[in-house]
């Protein structure tokens, strides 16, 4: 809204809003405030309706605490997403768009879950057949939109062997150390590439599954994939203060860097990785996302005087996927993501070896104490203070990781 307000004027200032740095230090700003300063306003209006948490009983040290907290706290991340990504972004381009339908389906899908387990005291609130309607028609949308839209390209630096005469061809020049002159131009392309980890020449084409006309149907079957399994893996961590908001932030500093790198041609030349034009945009969006994580953390972290419920982590989740998609790093999705994905292989390895040694031997085994995870060291005695700073460092080395696959090829 205010790039576009300011957009052509000249007076002191104004050209600020032509930078991707300003616009996102701007939003990182302005979500922190509405995070931290209208949070407090809101959990109160929250405490006044009694929308507070119904705790089953698990046997867990401290949780008969935090019975009656109130919950759906998930809408203060989501209006300090919005809001300054309508405020700093482009609202025309496609990435922003992508990104703010995206939060906003899954944030409804998330708070009528909230909804129905405290207003309609049902515990068992939306039917997981209905939410995993609601994640596929998501992966339905962002796939088509990223698929079909002519928006969405990536450009191919090809090297030219003499320098051209034609004004209209956008050719560059690089100078070596020898003082070599090489000739290029970008050329694009429709993107259905994707980055392989780890590897030289890392791109993954799609079109190479030979399906030809209906390669858009394995792609978008593949963003559903990942957008119902990154939604859930957050929605399973987010089980005890700060877990999850603060797993999110790290992933949103790792997205934002790619994201920044990815939409700027130099460093994408330099990296010799994908560049993605007008994907920079996405920098807004993921500060904004950025700072509604950290800003929520003010009431989230241990004792919790909020829980997000399924509003924000079903929003978090499907969020980090569709970003990831977006930049095309869905690969390395089970790095960045790692914590998400332990908790979510914790629940599937509890629940199979259960039902497995259950039909076996007529007795169900576990592997763990409990699952998700960070149930299973709250068994063991652990203080959940210690597991969530635990969880966050193994987070930020796998966000290193992921930063440092960008030339570890």
């Amino acid at each position: 809204m205010l790039y576009h307000l300011f957009e052509g004027l000249d007076f002191p200032g104004a050209g600020l809003f032509s930078y991707i740095s300003f616009r996102a230090g701007m939003a990182l700003l302005v979500s922190l405030i509405i995070s931290m300063m209208f949070g407090g306003k809101l959990i109160a209006m929250l405490q006044r309706k009694q929308v507070g948490e119904s705790i089953r009983d698990l046997g867990l040290e401290g949780q008969s605490e935090k019975a009656g907290t109130p919950t759906m706290g998930g809408l203060i991340i989501l209006g300090a997403i919005l809001i300054p990504t309508l405020l700093f972004a482009e609202l025309d381009n496609i990435y922003t768009l992508t990104m703010v339908l995206a939060t906003v389906w899954l944030g409804f899908i998330g708070f009528i879950d909230d909804y129905i387990k405290v207003f309609k005291k049902n515990k068992a609130g939306l039917a997981g057949k209905f939410k995993v309607i609601g994640q596929v028609g998501v992966g339905i949308i962002v796939g088509s939109l990223l698929y079909f839209s002519e928006d969405v390209v990536v450009m191919e630096k090809v090297i030219d062997s003499e320098k051209s005469e034609s004004l209209e061809f956008n050719q560059q020049a690089e100078c070596d150390i020898d003082g070599d002159v090489t000739y290029y131009h970008w050329e694009e392309k429709k993107a259905t590439t994707t980055t392989i980890p780890f590897i030289k020449n890392n791109e993954f084409d799609y079109k190479w599954f030979g399906l030809g006309k209906y390669t858009w149907l394995l792609y978008i079957f593949i963003v559903i994939i990942i957008v119902v399994n990154v939604s859930n893996g957050a929605n399973l961590t987010d089980g005890i203060d700060g877990l999850a908001t603060g797993t999110s932030a790290i992933i949103g500093v790792t997205l934002a860097i790619f994201a920044y790198l990815s939409g700027n041609a130099i460093f994408a030349d330099y990296l010799n990785i994908m560049y993605i034009p007008n994907s920079g945009e996405l920098v807004i969006f993921i500060s904004a996302f950025i700072g509604a994580c950290i800003g929520f953390l003010w009431y989230n972290s241990y004792p919790a005087k909020v829980f997000m419920g399924d509003t924000g982590s079903l929003a978090l989740g499907g969020i980090i996927a569709t970003f990831a998609i977006a930049i095309r790093k869905e690969l390395l999705i089970p790095i960045f993501c790692g914590i998400f994905l332990i908790e979510n292989l914790s629940v599937m390895i509890q629940v199979g070896w259960f039902k497995y040694t259950k039909k076996r031997h007529g007795e169900g085994k576990r592997v763990f104490l409990m699952a998700p995870l960070h149930h299973h060291y709250q068994k063991k005695g652990m203080h959940e203070s210690k597991i969530v700073a635990r969880f966050w460092i193994i987070g930020i080395m796998l966000a290193a990781l992921s930063i440092v696959t960008l030339k570890l090829r």
